[in-house]
């Protein structure tokens, strides 16, 4: 996927740049939606980039991108008090998701957001262990205590022929 087809999957959950905002991707990968997201930030805003491999991404924009080489899965979440946290293609390797869902509402500041990218199934593969369907991700954050979860787009995978979707979570 390329940076602007990220931007346009993800900035329904951004309708407005807000300043100093603190954000985390939470499995980084090589930084396509970190990036993506640095566009739709504000100016002296911070993404948290968290990925187990060593990555280095640089930020287009103002935005300050801070690389913290962790596993998010394990442990407590290396940020806190976030505004957001972006986990684009990495909810799908967390087995207890339930469990990590609670973790994930502990790192968020009270108005905080979760966007979530993921693949539109139920069907585990080698590369999608523990798959997340919208369905399946709108139960999972109300069980948790979400009251607000849209899908705010899709974007045709490459490589099955599953869509993939992206939401937007808030409590």
């Amino acid at each position: 996927m390329e940076i602007k087809e990220a931007i346009t999957l993800i900035e329904g959950a951004l309708p407005e740049k807000t300043d100093r905002a603190q954000w985390a991707d939470l499995g980084c990968g090589s930084g396509t939606f970190t990036i993506a997201l640095s566009y739709l930030l504000g100016d002296s805003s911070i993404i948290y980039a968290v990925d187990k491999q060593n990555q280095v991404i640089h930020s287009p924009t103002a935005v300050q991108i801070k690389f913290i080489k962790a596993d998010f899965s394990v442990g407590n979440l290396p940020v806190s008090n976030l505004h957001g946290i972006l986990m684009a293609n990495s909810l799908h390797y967390i087995k207890d998701q339930s469990a990590f869902v609670e973790k994930l509402k502990n790192s968020l500041a009270a108005d905080g957001r979760l966007i979530v990218v993921e693949y539109d199934t139920d069907s585990a593969n080698q590369w999608v262990p523990y798959p997340l369907s919208f369905n399946k991700m709108k139960n999972l954050f109300s069980a948790s205590g979400f009251s607000s979860i849209e899908k705010i787009g899709e974007y045709n995978s490459i490589y099955n022929a599953n869509k993939m979707y992206a939401g937007v979570i808030t409590r």
